[in-house]
């Protein structure tokens, strides 16, 4: 599975921004997914994922509410939707699928992944 993300770019805080994640190759139309993030000098955390279905997600907590996870499964595709955008928020984004069809916040429980898109938040 090869995976393209895009849609970051440079933001004023209070601002949004949608990433998407082109997925190619092996369908990952049956594992679950997710977003990550790492800001310099930090450990990749993740954002939010969801399963195979899109119907049950997961948001880390200083994200729910703004941020909301989705996906095309036709389109082999992963959205992540972020509003209400605040600097803390800038980091690069990945996007990754994992072994399982079920939703999943384990980090190696992740095999593919995306080469990251720049999100910056300026205040």
């Amino acid at each position: 599975v090869q995976l393209q993300a895009s849609g970051g770019g440079l933001v004023e805080a209070g601002g949004s921004l949608r990433l998407s994640c082109a997925a190619s190759g092996r369908t990952s139309s049956n594992n679950g997914m997710g977003w990550f993030r790492q800001a310099p000098g930090t450990e990749r955390e993740i954002v939010a994922a969801n399963d195979w279905r899109g119907r049950s997600t997961f948001y880390e907590s200083s994200v729910r509410g703004r941020f909301t996870i989705s996906r095309d499964n036709a389109q082999n595709t992963l959205y992540l939707q972020m509003n209400t955008l605040k600097p803390e928020d800038t980091a690069v984004y990945y996007c990754a699928v994992s072994l399982r069809s079920a939703m999943t916040t384990i980090k190696s429980q992740y095999k593919y992944w995306g080469q990251g898109t720049q999100v910056t938040v300026s205040s």
